[in-house]
C-alpha cells in the first residue's frame, strides 16, 4: 500500500503530541512537521499531501488557520486538533466532510481513527473522480470504446470493483481487451499509484516460470548467480495482472494459491518468507469451469481468484460498437501513417457490421489500419479489405466485385433507405443533429458516422436567418 503522506502544523514542533505514536497503525508513513502556517503553505505548493493536521496553540485563531489550509489545498483532509474549544471552527470542519474537529485532551484517543477515516475517503474520492472523468467521456471508459449494452454493463462492474481490494478474475475471447479491464481496475483503485506487473503465464517457459514468479536466492539452481525479487514481490502495494491463468502448471498453482492466502512469498531456495501485499487479477480466454471440472485447474485457486467475475462480450455481440470502433481505428491510423483519406465508406461499415470477428477487436484493428494502408481512394473500400473477411460477411470479394446476389442487393437498398431516412430527418430539424439524434433514438456519435458514411453534412441543413 502506498504510504499516506502528513504534515503537521504545531508550533511546538516534534516536542509536542507524539503524532508518529498515535498514528502507529499507518505505518509506513511520511510525517512532516512545521511550526508555522508560512512553511506549511510552502509545502503544501511544492508537494502533494494526503493528511493534514493543524494544532491550534497559539497565534491566529483556529478557523482563520482553516481558511488558510483551505484556500492552498480545498481536497486537501484536515484534522483541527483545538486546546479551547470554538464554535467557529467546529462548525466549520462539520460543514466539510473533509475535515475533523478533536479537543485536545481527546486527541491521543481518537487522532489514530480520526486520520484512517479521513484518508480512506480521500482515497475512495480519488478513485471515483477517476472513474467519473472517464465515464464523461463519450462512448469511452478507461481505455475502452463502446456504447453497447453490453459494455456498459462491464464498466458498471469495473467501477464498482475498483474500490474494493478483493481479487478478479477476467474472461472473454482472445482479443477482448482483457488486459485493459485489469489496468482500469488498478487505475480507479487505492493501487493506483503502486505498480502494475503483467505476467503472460504461457509465455513463460515452466522451468523459468516459478523463479520469475517468487523470485530467487543466489545458488538456488544452476546459473542463480544473484539473489532475484520475483514478479510477486514487484507488485508489492500494486496490481498483479496474471494473464492466460489457465496456462499454470498444477505444481505452480498450489504455490500460487499458498501464496494468496497468506499473502507471503518465499524465494526459491530461501528459508524465509517475505510479505506481499497485492490485489490480483487473472485473466484466460479458456473454458476454465470445465477445466476445474476437469482438474485441469485447481478448483480451491479457482474459487480465490473468483471473488468477482467480468465477462467480456465478444465484438459480435457488441452490436453498433463494431462501427465506432472502425471509425476512431480509421481516424488514427490515418492520422499515424500521415494519410489524407477520410475514413470508410458506408459499404465497408456494412461488411464489417455482417462479419463474426474471431479475433474481436484486436482483429478489428488490424483490418482497418490494413484498409486505410491500402487505399487509393479518398474514403477505404470494399476492395482495400482482406478477401476472407468480405467474403465471410456475405459480401462479393473483391475478386467478385460485379457478382450480384441477395447479400450485395440488399446492401443497397439499405444503403437508400439510410441516405433517405437521414436527408429527411435532418431537413425536418434544419441540421440539428442533438434533436435529430433524439427523434431517431440514436447515439449522437451514430447519427454522425452514418452522416459521414453517406457524405451529409448538418450545416447544408441550415436555413439562413433573416
Amino acid at each position: 500500500m502506498q504510504q499516506p503522506r502528513i504534515i503537521v502544523v504545531d508550533p511546538a514542533g516534534p516536542g509536542g503530541l507524539p503524532y508518529s505514536r498515535l498514528l502507529a497503525r499507518l505505518h509506513p508513513l511520511e510525517l512532516r512537521h512545521e511550526r508555522f502556517l508560512d512553511a506549511a503553505l510552502g509545502s503544501l505548493a511544492r508537494d502533494a499531501w494526503d493528511l493534514a493536521i493543524l494544532a491550534a496553540r497559539s497565534g491566529p485563531r483556529p478557523d482563520t488557520l482553516l481558511a488558510s489550509l483551505r484556500k492552498a489545498d480545498p481536497q486537501l483532509p484536515v484534522i483541527v486538533i483545538d486546546p479551547k474549544p470554538e464554535v467557529a471552527t467546529a462548525r466549520a470542519c462539520l460543514q466539510a466532510e473533509t475535515c475533523d474537529y478533536l479537543e485536545l485532551d481527546r486527541a491521543e484517543a481518537d487522532l489514530e481513527s480520526s486520520a484512517e477515516r479521513l484518508l480512506s475517503g480521500s482515497r475512495r474520492r480519488a478513485a471515483e473522480e477517476v472513474l467519473r472523468r472517464a465515464v464523461e467521456r463519450p462512448y469511452s471508459f478507461a481505455g475502452f470504446l463502446g456504447e453497447s449494452p453490453a459494455m456498459r454493463e462491464v464498466y458498471s462492474l469495473i467501477e464498482r470493483v475498483a474500490a474494493s481490494s478483493v481479487d478478479v478474475l477476467v474472461t472473454g475471447e482472445t482479443g477482448t481487451g482483457k488486459e485493459l479491464v485489469a489496468r482500469a481496475i488498478h487505475g480507479a483503485s487505492r493501487r493506483a499509484a503502486g505498480p502494475f506487473v503483467p505476467v503472460d503465464c504461457g509465455a513463460i517457459p515452466d522451468a523459468l516460470l516459478e523463479s520469475e514468479l517468487f523470485g530467487h536466492e543466489r545458488g538456488a539452481f544452476t546459473g542463480a548467480d544473484a539473489r532475484r525479487m520475483g514478479l510477486v514481490e514487484f507488485a508489492d502495494g500494486g496490481t498483479l495482472f496474471l494473464d492466460v491463468v489457465g496456462e499454470l502448471p498444477l505444481p505452480l498453482q498450489a504455490k500460487l494459491l499458498r501464496v494468496l492466502q497468506e499473502r507471503r512469498v518465499r524465494r526459491v531456495g530461501a528459508r524465509q518468507e517475505n510479505p506481499v501485499d497485492v490485489r490480483v487479477v487473472a485473466a484466460t480466454s479458456r473454458p476454465i469451469d470445465q477445466m476445474v471440472a476437469e482438474g485441469a485447474f485447481r478448483r480451491d485457486l479457482f474459487y480465490r481468484i473468483n471473488v468477482v467475475r467480468i465477462d467480456l462480450p465478444p465484438l459480435r455481440d457488441r452490436g453498433d460498437d463494431i462501427g465506432l470502433l472502425a471509425e476512431f481505428f480509421a481516424n488514427r491510423a490515418a492520422q499515424e501513417m500521415g494519410r489524407p483519406v477520410g475514413g470508410l465508406s458506408t459499404d465497408v461499415y456494412q461488411v464489417l457490421a455482417g462479419y463474426h470477428w474471431p479475433g474481436n477487436v484486436r482483429e478489428l484493428q488490424n483490418v482497418v489500419r490494413r484498409a486505410i494502408a491500402l487505399t487509393r481512394s479518398p474514403a477505404a473500400g470494399i476492395d482495400d479489405l482482406p478477401d476472407e473477411v468480405v467474403a465471410a460477411a456475405g459480401r462479393p470479394a473483391a475478386s467478385d466485385a460485379g457478382a450480384s446476389g441477395f447479400i450485395a442487393r440488399r446492401a443497397e437498398h439499405v444503403a437508400r433507405f439510410e441516405k433517405q431516412f437521414l436527408t429527411e430527418l435532418l431537413t425536418r430539424h434544419q441540421g440539428d443533429v442533438t434533436a435529430a439524434a433524439r427523434e431517431a433514438k440514436l447515439p449522437r456519435g451514430t447519427l454522425y458516422r452514418l452522416m459521414k458514411g453517406h457524405g451529409l453534412d448538418g450545416a447544408s441543413f441550415r436555413k439562413e436567418r433573416t
